[in-house]
């Protein structure tokens, strides 16, 4: 997954500062994601409650950061071009994201507190398999929605309109 992220931020860096923030959460995600990964079976007792709350954490924040900024100025932008079928698309792609976004929030209440981290504590293993193939998928997809919504409106509005 870290080889995508790379991927996208060289596809897409620098062309737009809320997507080179939103990559650059998806980068701390992965790392935090990795280093809990690391952790085998056995020392599950020795999980470091501390870094399992801060991949909480980032997680929610790289997902709102996509619901609630990412994603509507791409739609602004589509708008601005006058592009219904990249909003078309967008709609699709955004519905195909709710259920990695509901396995994120399904996640986070699984580990919200201490006495759910202490019900939860051996089923940790799964659940990060879960997240890695739910995360893998929308990586997938949320990449697709960019080069749908930003990166096919490379004219300035006025030569979009002026292009057969």
């Amino acid at each position: 997954m870290l080889t995508q992220v790379a991927r996208a931020q060289a596809c897409w860096g620098g062309v737009h500062s809320l997507i080179d923030r939103w990559l650059g959460q998806r980068l701390s995600l992965l790392e935090s994601f990795d280093a809990l990964q690391s952790l085998g079976d056995s020392d599950l007792e020795h999980i470091d409650r501390v870094a399992l709350d801060r991949f909480g954490e980032e997680l929610t924040d790289y997902v709102s950061l996509g619901h609630f900024e990412l994603y509507p100025k791409l739609y602004e932008e589509c708008q601005l071009f006058g592009d219904q079928d990249g909003l078309d698309a967008g709609h699709q792609l955004l519905a195909n994201l709710d259920p990695s976004t509901q396995l994120v929030l399904d996640f986070n209440d699984a580990y919200a507190n201490e006495a759910a981290f202490n019900a939860n504590q051996r089923q940790l293993p799964g659940w990060l398999a879960r997240l890695e193939r739910g995360l893998q998928e929308r990586f997938e997809l949320e990449d697709a929605l960019i080069a749908r919504l930003h990166a096919v409106h490379t004219q300035t509005p006025q030569d979009a309109s002026s292009t057969p």
